[in-house]
């Protein structure tokens, strides 16, 4: 059995809380009912220990036994590697969800998290930086709303490539951007309606009111 270990900050301030990437893990250990601890590293210190694991100072990161994984995507293709649930068993399945994987991380983040920032920062002017984004967002999800009207998940059966996707869609949807996107929109609620999306965004969120009561 593998021992796994899921490293997220011992606090973060309130407004990103529920966002934070140690959830997509979460999500997953739990999709798969993999047993796993949680530990914790500093908010506000992120020194050489933090550099070591994860090199830009970002959470999360994953150790399984001697092995430490960094970067949201990389730990989710791991965790399929260790559970048919999170990666279709046929080549074909796991071929269709990788792609889906890389797409949710490098064609719909791409437009979706500067677009989130803006909104988060109240930023949003209608500056030319700001309408070239929000225009770079609604082609991604014009593209990706066909897609998703013609499947229940993106690779068959449901898959890390869902979790990935589902999450860089929640922020959007946080500030209404799914509006024109019913595909998008009800793809994301039958993602986040799964009980492990439930049980981590619940755990995420005690972890940090916890944080709370030790300050």
């Amino acid at each position: 059995m593998s021992d796994l270990t899921l490293t997220t900050f011992d606090w973060v301030p309130e407004m990103p809380r529920g966002l934070v990437r140690d959830l997509r893990v979460r999500w997953a250990l739990e999709e798969a009912s993999l047993p796993y601890r949680v530990a914790s590293t500093p908010f506000g210190d992120r020194g050489a220990t933090h550099l070591a694991h994860q090199p830009f100072g970002q959470v999360p990161w994953l150790t399984d036994g001697d092995l430490s994984i960094f970067e949201s995507g990389a730990i989710l293709l791991h965790l399929g590697a260790l559970s048919a649930k999170l990666m279709p068993s046929d080549p074909r399945g796991r071929s269709e969800a990788t792609k889906w994987v890389f797409a949710a991380l490098n064609s719909v983040e791409m437009a979706s998290l500067p677009w989130s920032m803006f909104k988060f920062t109240g930023s949003d002017d209608g500056s030319p930086a700001v309408k070239f984004v929000d225009g770079f967002l609604k082609i991604r999800l014009k593209n990706l709303e066909p897609v998703l009207a013609g499947r229940e998940w993106l690779a068959g059966s449901f898959s890390v490539a869902d979790i990935l996707m589902a999450d860089v869609l929640r922020p959007v949807d946080r500030f209404d951007g799914l509006a024109d996107s019913p595909a998008c929109r009800a793809y994301l609620a039958r993602a986040t309606a799964r009980p492990a999306f439930a049980k981590a965004h619940a755990d995420q969120m005690a972890h940090f009111a916890a944080a709370d009561k030790a300050r």
